[in-house]
């Protein structure tokens, strides 16, 4: 039976973007000030758009915090105690039924239990849930936010690597997974991926590091066309005939490849379809590569009707994460009346 609620697809009208502040007690603290920038960047760029910010911030750090946002900007400051920033695994999703939008919430374990998740497991309920006009619904399943995609018709999209790890969700098929998406999610149909993996990412490969959807048909991939000696090459070759041959009537985006290593010599999973599209506008991460350049005029092709916004993501693969790893939209309709009010009044710190 098929969920009356269905998953919002990112592209639809938000009020506001959810973040969590990085400061010295999160693994942020060696490239902490270069982090920050980002942070800062990417507050005042959805700020810009039209999307405000509901920070998340540590007691010990909300001095430092203020000291560096614009005093104008559209930021609700948030206390609360978190293990890590990576918010688009824990934040809350948004469902509508066609009158109403809710926020539920899965189960995070730390992408299968190799990181301590136990704060980021009880943020909804502990800092979020006061500012939804409706009771964010918990279901028992283990699964983040970054490793489904959906469009318009409700097709969902996962990757069976990230699924069938067991310390997720033990031994569960690909077919109850589906039916899982379909029933919590609104899922018509769950295209799950069997192919693509990117060189230390820590989440077995999320969907938002490899394949996103436009709202006009297509599908922006990232592949390595760029680089055929590659080891990434055929991995994420094979992931672009997949989606061919599940999606013939899609138009194909392909982004290229950075090579980036850190200071230890590990490859980072660098990717470009690890973008935020916001208000008619997409944040896109870029590395200070040669590849930058071609996928920003790549991402927008696929997007002519949005305004595309660099973002220099550099200090966050450092983090083995990128721009939409750190974020969660969220659309109109799921805020109280007197928060979004606060919204618009500045850096304002709910207490």
């Amino acid at each position: 039976m098929i969920n009356k609620f269905k998953l919002l697809p990112e592209w639809v009208a938000q009020d506001a973007v959810i973040l969590a502040w990085p400061d010295e007690n999160t693994d942020w603290q060696p490239w902490l000030n270069q982090a920050r920038a980002v942070y800062i960047e990417i507050i005042n760029t959805l700020n810009l758009t039209d999307t405000a910010v509901i920070l998340l911030v540590r007691q010990n750090a909300i001095e430092s915090c203020k000291r560096l946002i614009p005093k104008n900007a559209k930021v609700l400051l948030v206390t609360a105690d978190y293990n890590d920033t990576w918010l688009r695994d824990y934040g809350f999703l948004s469902v509508s039924d066609g009158n109403r939008v809710s926020p539920i919430e899965f189960t995070f374990n730390g992408w299968g239990e190799k990181f301590d998740a136990s704060k980021d497991n009880q943020i909804n309920k502990l800092a979020l849930q006061q500012f939804c006009i409706s009771d964010i619904h918990a279901i028992d399943l283990v699964l983040e936010g970054g490793a489904i995609e959906i469009d318009d018709n409700g097709h969902l999209l996962s990757t069976a690597l990230c699924l069938q790890n067991p310390k997720r969700n033990g031994v569960k098929s690909l077919t109850d997974y589906q039916q899982d998406f379909a029933s919590t999610l609104g899922a018509t149909t769950s295209t799950i991926l069997k192919h693509g993996h990117l060189e230390g990412d820590d989440t077995d490969g999320h969907i938002d590091t490899l394949v996103r959807f436009t709202p006009t048909n297509g599908l922006v991939i990232q592949t390595a066309f760029n680089r055929p000696k590659d080891p990434h090459f055929r991995g994420l070759d094979d992931l672009k005939l997949e989606c061919i041959a599940a999606f013939p009537n899609h138009q194909i985006f392909e982004l290229p490849l950075p090579h980036i290593v850190n200071n230890e010599g590990q490859r980072l999973p660098a990717s470009y379809a690890n973008f935020l599209i916001s208000n008619q506008h997409i944040l896109c991460p870029i590395y200070q590569q040669p590849e930058d350049e071609l996928a920003i005029v790549t991402i927008k092709n696929a997007y002519p009707d949005f305004t595309i916004v660099a973002i220099n993501c550099l200090p966050l693969v450092q983090q083995f994460g990128s721009l939409h790893c750190i974020t969660m939209q969220v659309p109109e309709g799921v805020l109280k009346p007197e928060v979004l009010q606060s919204l618009k009044n500045g850096v304002f710190l709910y207490e």
